[in-house]
């Protein structure tokens, strides 16, 4: 019996810049995901669900304060328009839509969510931008809220590009070799723990010389170094992944 091809992996992109995205998304790895049909990228531009001649999606926070929020009517349409259009067209009414707000009040992102987030026919980021989002998007449409870290960016594109490229590398069959995930830092194979290092010819340059144990052709001791070397490595430069057991689990 054959096996069924496996659905692509759809990615909708709710933004007010869709220009931002042309060159990440037009290069390597996620150019040849798009040709080979394991991963769908559809961008699409806010103002396109905003009403009045100014197309305006913003406007000021009740009860004062600085900056815009970007308005609820436009994004409630925008998602609603997005998720009825995929399932015409990928047929399914059982297709679910999971819907993203990037946001920095939203759980940081990591490893797990990327392999969560793999296993989804279709996932819709909604880029924030200006003061915020109307805090009705927060509470009810986005089902999951994600920051990429304690940090304040200028608006969720690059968020959105970060998402797209970590979930794409997890679909099977976008990196041609399914080893090339093992092993990798935060990954279940290394326990949350960042990769150990790695090396390549020469053996010797400028005097520096790659571990003897790497050339020894002893396969056992070489795991066992490795093993010790990415416990060093994630103690020295990522403590925090061992007082938090990993950034996997």
């Amino acid at each position: 019996m054959a096996t069924p091809k496996q659905k692509p992996v759809t990615f909708s992109i709710l933004t007010l810049f869709p220009k931002m995205f042309k060159g990440p998304f037009s290069e390597s790895m996620l150019k040849r995901a798009q040709d080979d049909g394991k991963v769908i990228i559809n961008i699409y531009n806010l103002r396109d669900w905003a009403e009045g001649k100014q197309k305006q999606v913003d406007d000021e926070p009740f009860g004062g304060g600085p900056g815009m929020v970007l308005k609820p009517e436009p994004i409630f349409k925008a998602v609603k328009d997005i998720t009825e259009s995929y399932t015409k067209i990928r047929g399914n009414a059982e297709d679910h839509t999971h819907v993203i707000l990037l946001t920095p009040k939203g759980r940081t992102y990591n490893h797990r969510i990327t392999e969560k987030l793999s296993g989804i026919s279709h996932i819709l980021l909604i880029c924030g931008h200006y003061e915020g989002v109307d805090h009705r998007v927060f509470d009810h449409l986005a089902e999951e809220r994600v920051s990429i870290g304690n940090y304040i960016l200028t608006g969720g594109e690059i968020p959105a590009m970060i998402i797209v490229d970590s979930v794409t590398r997890q679909v099977n069959g976008v990196l041609g070799s399914e080893m090339s995930k093992e092993g990798e830092s935060f990954s279940f194979t290394t326990k949350g723990l960042l990769k150990y290092p790695v090396y390549t010819r020469p053996d010797d340059y400028e005097g520096i010389s790659v571990p003897e144990v790497l050339t020894s052709g002893n396969h056992k001791e070489i795991e066992q170094w490795r093993k010790d070397a990415a416990e060093e490595l994630t103690k020295e430069y990522r403590p925090d992944l061992l007082d938090r057991k990993s950034g996997y689990f």
